[in-house]
């Protein structure tokens, strides 16, 4: 009994020790790597873990954020509502990335949506501890402006994307950056799993349409599918598709 109880002493302090801001290894993937110790043990002790389902959100756009969201684990979507009642995903968000902070520093609504493309864990740091890191911490402040500029320059080369080249072009650099960035699994198909309609709302276009580009993909000798989960057959003649 007595090995037991100390058994799930130590599991419980193990346990304890991960969810631990100074001592976790996510921080180095963000603008946290820059707080001090002291600084992370103040977040460590307000910061809230929180586990996130598929197809839940986060939060809306327009919602008012208290604080910032840091991704342990999972993947999600930011989506923006646009005139026609479509939503455009801006960008896809992954473990180590930070969820809210330009709404925090321009004290302004969520300008897009968050919504989970898997089962997540993150970390809730309210915005009181991350303004006052701001307004003491010149490396921590240097560091976030970096990650702003950073999703400036993304949005400038979707813009530049979306005007310049055909939605065959958008697709297969959308399939060869997940493909890239995320993995596969181990039949070889992209490790995250999104819909028609997301690949349609990645590219700007109609799902219709990615669904027929997918189509003359598959023909082509360029992808296959396993279910809903795609398989890069040629990447090379897939990254000269004109």
């Amino acid at each position: 009994m007595i090995f037991i109880m100390n058994y799930l002493l130590l599991h419980d302090k193990k346990i304890k020790g991960m969810s631990k801001c100074e001592q976790c290894i996510i921080k180095q993937f963000n603008s946290l790597k820059a707080l001090t110790k002291d600084e992370l043990i103040r977040i460590s002790s307000c910061k809230t873990s929180k586990t996130i389902k598929k197809g839940e959100v986060i939060f809306e756009e327009g919602e008012v954020l208290n604080g910032v969201y840091c991704v342990k684990d999972g993947i999600c979507k930011l989506t923006k509502l646009s005139a026609n009642g479509k939503d455009q995903i801006v960008k896809m968000v992954v473990k180590g990335d930070l969820l809210g902070q330009r709404s925090i520093v321009s004290e302004e609504r969520s300008n897009l949506q968050a919504t989970a493309l898997n089962d997540m864990e993150v970390c809730f740091i309210p915005k009181s501890e991350i303004l006052a890191d701001l307004q003491k911490n010149p490396d921590f402040t240097f560091n976030v402006l970096k990650d702003m500029a950073n999703d400036l320059k993304e949005a400038d080369d979707v813009i530049v994307n979306m005007a310049q080249k055909s939605v065959r072009q958008r697709l297969a650099e959308t399939i060869i950056y997940i493909h890239e960035s995320f993995g596969v699994n181990p039949d070889g198909t992209l490790s995250v799993l999104l819909s028609r309609e997301d690949f349609a709302n990645i590219v700007g276009t109609a799902t219709e349409s990615a669904i027929r580009v997918l189509s003359q993909f598959k023909k082509e000798g360029l992808i296959s599918t396993i279910g809903k989960r795609i398989k890069i057959e040629n990447i090379e003649d897939l990254k000269r598709v004109e």
